[in-house]
Parts: structure tokens; sequence; C-alpha cells
């Protein structure tokens, strides 16, 4: 009973005087138990009757909640904006869904990502045995009569300098991994990118000159940019190589060398028309066995 006096009385004060933000303090949970859900949410206000009270906007926590229009990985059609680095409109392209718009699954991409970190490890480590370590053959003392225990070597794993039992040798730690699974992780890579809004599609990236402040420049009007993948369809332009080589956080590849774990380094990737053309035309080719 004394929690129901207690709701009415705030309902009261809400409906009569304009309440001040925090007003409620801890009684704020007891009202949204009271309330219907409907009428009381933590990010956005509903429409209400006339004859139903209304929490004020005051009240409610100015946090925006972003609800998508679509549901993601329905292997639709996307339409994207066309720029470049001058913010200029050029005109709009589509994005194939089978390959921008692909469900997200984390288990094929932590598998391509093991795969190309295993295959690009260089795997020159190495250590001597026995036959390799310098140092004579000849048996240190004899067998008997000395109290000490038996040796024939002195280059044996249990003397210092001596060699290294079961140690790691030469050789390659890569392994298979099936072309539809790398392709498939490729897919789910740009899908996630093009999901959060991160995948920027340009006409051309030239820039006027070799200089780096103009990279600089065009970073920085960037929202959100902490590191960029720029994607070019065919070779790399000169100027644009030199004028990205001195900042870390700006990477330039061809459409050739996109690949998961450079998607995944960075949280903007900047593609050409040209580059998207060569890319899903490369999804589409038929795999040979």
């Amino acid at each position: 009973m004394r929690a129901l006096a207690r709701a009415a009385s705030l309902l009261r004060r809400a409906v009569d005087c304009k309440p001040q933000l925090g007003s409620f303090g801890r009684d704020a949970p007891l009202v949204s138990k009271i309330l219907p859900s409907v009428y009381f949410n933590r990010y956005s206000t509903h429409l209400a009757p006339a004859n139903e009270v209304l929490i004020p906007p005051e009240l409610l926590s100015s946090k925006s909640v972003w609800t998508p229009d679509r549901e993601l990985g329905q292997y639709e059609d996307l339409v994207a904006r066309v720029t470049n680095f001058h913010n200029e409109d050029k005109g709009f392209m589509v994005l194939d869904g089978d390959v921008f718009d692909v469900p997200i699954r984390k288990d094929i991409v932590h598998r391509v990502v093991r795969w190309q970190l295993a295959k690009r490890q260089q795997g020159t480590h190495s250590t001597k045995t026995i036959s390799e370590v310098s140092g004579t053959g000849r048996k240190p003392y004899k067998q008997k009569g000395t109290g000490r225990a038996r040796h024939g070597t002195l280059r044996g794993c249990q003397f210092r300098g001596g060699a290294t039992m079961h140690g790691p040798k030469p050789r390659s730690h890569a392994f298979k991994l099936q072309k539809k699974v790398r392709r498939l992780g490729l897919k789910i890579a740009l899908s996630a990118r093009t999901a959060e809004g991160k995948l920027c599609i340009f006409e051309d990236l030239e820039v006027p000159s070799h200089k780096t402040k103009n990279i600089v420049q065009y970073i920085k009007q960037m929202d959100d940019t902490k590191k960029v993948l720029l994607v070019d369809g065919g070779d790399i332009d000169k100027k644009l190589k030199l004028a990205t080589q001195n900042l870390h956080y700006v990477n330039v590849i061809p459409s050739i060398g996109l690949n998961v774990y450079s998607i995944l380094q960075h949280d903007t990737i900047v593609m050409t028309r040209d580059a998207i053309n060569r890319i899903v035309e490369r999804m589409h080719t038929p795999i040979s066995r």
C-alpha cells in the first residue's frame, strides 16, 4: 500500500507541475514498474492518449537508440553514395547483396584470420642438434673408477653450450583452408564494415600532389576515423603512395590484395568503383577444383 501511495503522489506531481531532471531520484525504477512499458522508455517517449499520463522528456535519458530499417544479412542489394576526397557527389552505386550483405559469422572470420597469420609466419626458427654443435667428440674421462656420472661426449644437452633436444627446426606453419571458406570470410568482413557504415565508396583516389598534409586533411574530415584502408582497383598511384607512406594510420593496397585481416585492422574502408567491381567479379568467379 505504501508503494501504491508513493506512486500515486509521484504521478500527481508529474501532472500538476513541470518536473526537473532527476526529480524522481531513487523512485524512478518504481515508476517504471507501475506505469505500462509503452509509456515509460529510458530512451524515447511514445504518443499517448490525451487522458493518459505521459512521462515528461526531461526525465528520460538523452541517449539515442539506433534501430535498423531492415534486418541485416538478407543478401539484399544496397545503394551507396559515391564521393571523393573533396566530398563531392559522384552519384550512386549498387552493392551486390551476396557480397556486401551476408550474415555475420565470427567463427568463419576466426578461421580465416588464423589461416592468414599461420601462412605468413616465417618459420625460420632453428636449434642445433648434437651433430651440429661445435666441440670435440672425445670421451671426457674413462667409464669407471672416477665416481662421476658416465659421459661419452661434452656436446650433450645436459652441458652448457651443448645441443638442444627436440628443438624447433625451419618449417612452414601454413595449413589448408577451403577456398569457399576464405571467400566467405572476405564477404563477411565487407558486410560487417558496410553494416557499421564504415565502407566509403570513392570515384577514384586521385590526389593533387604527393604532399602528406593533403591526406591528413582528408582523413580529418571523416567522422570517427582512426585507421583507414584505401583500396584501389589497379596499381597504386605514385602520388598517393608517396603521400601516405609516412602515415601509420593510412594504408593503401590494390583490390587483389584485399584480405580479412587487413579489413579487421582498419575501422574505415575506402574503396573505389573499380575496386568494388573487381572484388564482386572475383567473388562471382567459379571456384576451380
